[in-house]
């Protein structure tokens, strides 16, 4: 798995990390975004979820973690992460949850806050 790095652009609040298709339907990958690893996902039903690229128990991938709708677990050691909050149904630390959409391009659209 490689990790993409994604330049700034104009705006401090949006970073576009590339076009959805490069995420098959129900897999994540990982981007650096201002010397952060993201992990984004594309879940079965087309929408984008977004959260913090490394688990805070080991540092596992979490991109390569397993997803259903609402959870993915690192391939490490299984901890879960909501994957609308980062929220850890395991007892881990959070992760960063991100807002993420595709825009009419069909490019992945990151916001920070």
């Amino acid at each position: 798995m490689s990790t993409q790095s994604v330049p700034a652009v104009e705006s401090n609040v949006q970073r576009v990390l590339g076009p959805v298709d490069q995420i098959p339907f129900g897999e994540g990958r990982a981007f650096g975004v201002d010397g952060e690893q993201v992990a984004v996902f594309r879940l079965r039903d087309g929408s984008l979820r977004a959260v913090s690229g490394v688990c805070p128990h080991k540092g596992g991938p979490i991109a390569d973690g397993t997803i259903d709708h609402n959870v993915v677990m690192c391939p490490l050691h299984q901890h879960a992460f909501e994957l609308e909050s980062g929220c850890s149904t395991t007892g881990a630390k959070p992760l960063r949850s991100y807002e993420v959409f595709a825009d009419e391009a069909g490019n992945i659209v990151l916001k920070r806050a």
